[in-house]
C-alpha cells in the first residue's frame, strides 16, 4: 500500500527547472483571413447566379402557365333561344283521393280498381244506422223545444196583459196600497176606486108595474128626509119576482142618478116611473166601488196615480217588470235554434255515408270492399291513406319552381320542352298553364310555382315521373354572341370582356404576354344557358379571352 502511494506521488510531481529550460517550445500558425473572404465571395457569386437562373426559369414557366390559362373565343352570329329551366313530377290534370270522417261497415262498393267511373257514380255506401237514430232524436228534441217556445209566447201574452195594471172602474182613487218599486204578490190589493158622482138606488116596484118598464126609461128619485127630487134612469130590472111586504109580488129596479153632492151610501130614497111608484124605499149606493188587485207577481216598476186622482175604466195606472219572461223567451228561442242546427248537422252527416266520385277518371286504388269496416282514423296503423284514389288522365300536368329573377319572363301560353330521365331520347311539348304569384321564400330567395300542361296525353308519361322543363321565353333569332363566362363585371357594374392588346398574342393567336391583355366594356342583351348577346362593344369575328383557373400545385411551382 505504501509503495503504491509513493509511485503515485512521484508521478504527479512537476519536472525540474532544468528540464523545462532544455525543452523546445511549439509554435501555432495564425489564420489567413484574406484568403477566406475571397473564397466566400466566390461562393456567394455562384449562389446568386443560381438564384437568378432559377427565378428567370420560374418566371418564364409562370408566364407560360398564365398564357395557357386563357382560352380564346370568337364573337359570332348565331340563333339564340332564351329559356328558363326547371324540374317537376307528372300529375294527372285532376285527382280525387276519397276521404271521409265517418266510420262504418261498407254496404256497397260497385266499382273496381283499374276501371273507369263518372262524376256522381256511387263509390261507397256505408251503414248509417247510428246517424239515422241521431236524426230521430234530434227531431224529437226540436219538437219539444218548439212546443216550449210556443207555450212561453202564449204565456207571455197573458203575462204582458197581467203585468199591466188597469183601473177597474171610472172614479176616484180613494186608497193606494203599494208604492212604485214594491214587490207585489198576485191577488194583493193595489188601489180602491170609488165613483161618488153617480149613485144607484135599488127599490121594489109591483110586478105588474115593473113588467112595463124598460132599461134607460126616465125615473124620478125622492130623497128621504129632504124630499129632494132627482132625475134618473132605469139601469137594471130584475128578471124574477120576489115577495114584498104584505105578500105582494115585487121586482127590484135599479135607478142611476147623478149625485148632487149630498148623497152618501147611507142616504135613502123612493122612486117613481111614470105614474107607478115604488113599493118601498131603498138605500143609495155609490155608482162604482171596486178594488184593483195584482194579477201577477213581481216588481211594480211604475205607478202613475196618487190617491184622489180620477181615473176611467181600463186606464193603465201601473206596470210590472217582465224581464224574467223576456229572458225565458230568448232562452227558448235559442233552444229551438240549437235543436234545428243539431238536426241539420245530423241530416248533413247522413250524406257522408254515401260517397260518390267528384270527377270522371280511372280508379288507381280501391282499398275497401263490401263487408269491410271503413275507418280512416286507423290509416297510420293500417297504412291505408285513402279508401280510393281516382285519376283523370285526360290531360297531364306538373309544377316547376321558378326563381324570382326569372318569374317575370314567364307568361301563360309559352311553349315548354319536356324531357324525362326515365325516357331516354324522348321529348315532349307543353304550354305554361298557370303562373302562381304566391311564392315560397327560403334562404333569402323566393321561388314561384308555375304549372305546365303537357300537350296531348302521351302514354309514356306516367304520374310521378320526374321531368325537366325548358320554358321557351323568346326565340331571339340570329344575334352576335360570346360565351356567358366571357363577360365579367367591372367597376360600377359595367359588363367587360377580355381582348388582346398589342403584343399580347402571337401570330397563331396564342396568349404570350397576359399582362398586355385589355378589358373592354360591352353592352349585353339576352342570354341562354351558354351564350350571351352582345349589343355593342364587339364586332363579329373579334376574339375574346376567357380566363381558366390555375391549379394550386402549378401555382406553388411557379412561386417556388
Amino acid at each position: 500500500m505504501e509503495t503504491s502511494q509513493v509511485k503515485q506521488d512521484a508521478a504527479v510531481q512537476p519536472a525540474a527547472p532544468e528540464q523545462q529550460k532544455g525543452a523546445k517550445s511549439l509554435k501555432v500558425p495564425m489564420p489567413r483571413k484574406k484568403k477566406k473572404w475571397i473564397k466566400r465571395g466566390i461562393i456567394l457569386v455562384v449562389l446568386a447566379a443560381i438564384v437568378a437562373f432559377l427565378f428567370r426559369s420560374c418566371m418564364s414557366s409562370g408566364t407560360a402557365l398564365l398564357s395557357g390559362a386563357y382560352l380564346p373565343s370568337t364573337a359570332t352570329m348565331q340563333d339564340m333561344v332564351v329559356a328558363v329551366s326547371g324540374n317537376g313530377a307528372i300529375e294527372p290534370i285532376r285527382s280525387y283521393r276519397v276521404t271521409t270522417l265517418v266510420r262504418g261497415e261498407v254496404l256497397e262498393a260497385p266499382f273496381e280498381e283499374g276501371g273507369t267511373v263518372r262524376e256522381g257514380d256511387l263509390l261507397f255506401r256505408i251503414d248509417s244506422t247510428d246517424v239515422e237514430t241521431a236524426i230521430q232524436q234530434a227531431q224529437i228534441s226540436l219538437e219539444s223545444a218548439q212546443i216550449n217556445y210556443r207555450q212561453l209566447l202564449k204565456n207571455q201574452e197573458d203575462n204582458l196583459k197581467n203585468a199591466t195594471v188597469e183601473a177597474t172602474a171610472t172614479g176616484v182613487i180613494t186608497e193606494l196600497y203599494v208604492d212604485e218599486g214594491d214587490l207585489v204578490s198576485a191577488g194583493a190589493p193595489i188601489a180602491d176606486i170609488l165613483d161618488r158622482e153617480n149613485m144607484k138606488l135599488v127599490v121594489p116596484f109591483h110586478s105588474a108595474d115593473a113588467a112595463g118598464f124598460s132599461l134607460g126609461q126616465a125615473a124620478t128619485v125622492t130623497v128621504d128626509g129632504t124630499l129632494e127630487t132627482i132625475p134618473g134612469d132605469i139601469d137594471a130590472i130584475d128578471a124574477t119576482d120576489s115577495v114584498g111586504a104584505g105578500g105582494t109580488l115585487v121586482r127590484e129596479v135599479t135607478i142611476l142618478v147623478r149625485n148632487p153632492g149630498a148623497l152618501t151610501d147611507a142616504s135613502q130614497g123612493a122612486a117613481s116611473v111614470g105614474t107607478a111608484s115604488s113599493a118601498a124605499s131603498g138605500t143609495f149606493a155609490y155608482g162604482e166601488s171596486k178594488q184593483v188587485v195584482a194579477k201577477t207577481s213581481g216588481e211594480l216598476i211604475s205607478l202613475t196615480v196618487r190617491e184622489g186622482d180620477r181615473v176611467t175604466e181600463d186606464q193603465v195606472i201601473g206596470q210590472f217588470d217582465t224581464t224574467d219572461m223576456d229572458t225565458q223567451i230568448e232562452t227558448a228561442a235559442l233552444q229551438v235554434q240549437n235543436a234545428e242546427l243539431t238536426l241539420k248537422n245530423a241530416q248533413d252527416s247522413l250524406d257522408d255515408y254515401t260517397i260518390t266520385s267528384t270527377i270522371d277518371g280511372t280508379v288507381i286504388e280501391k282499398n275497401y270492399d263490401v263487408g269491410d269496416t271503413l275507418d280512416t282514423s286507423t290509416a297510420s296503423a293500417t297504412g291505408i291513406a285513402y279508401p280510393a284514389v281516382i285519376y283523370d288522365m285526360s290531360a297531364l300536368t306538373f309544377d316547376v319552381s321558378i326563381n324570382e329573377l326569372d318569374i317575370n319572363k314567364i307568361q301563360v301560353g309559352q311553349e315548354v320542352e319536356i324531357t324525362a330521365d326515365a325516357l331516354d331520347g324522348q321529348s315532349f311539348t307543353g304550354r305554361v298553364d298557370k303562373v302562381n304569384i304566391n311564392g315560397a321564400t327560403a334562404n333569402g330567395t323566393t321561388n314561384y310555382p308555375v304549372t305546365v300542361l303537357v300537350d296531348g296525353t302521351p302514354e309514356e308519361l306516367k304520374p310521378g315521373m320526374n321531368v325537366s322543363a325548358r320554358i321557351i321565353v323568346e326565340d331571339v333569332g340570329s344575334v352576335l354572341c360570346v360565351p356567358v363566362e366571357a363577360v365579367s363585371r367591372g367597376q360600377k357594374g359595367a359588363s367587360m370582356v377580355t381582348v388582346a392588346g398589342p403584343g399580347a398574342v402571337d401570330e397563331n393567336g396564342n396568349v404570350v404576354d397576359p399582362t398586355k391583355l385589355e378589358q373592354r366594356e360591352v353592352t349585353i342583351g339576352r342570354n341562354d344557358d351558354t351564350y350571351i348577346e352582345i349589343l355593342s362593344g364587339l364586332e363579329e369575328g373579334e376574339t375574346v379571352y376567357i380566363f381558366q383557373s390555375v391549379g394550386s400545385s402549378m401555382m406553388d411551382m411557379m412561386m417556388g
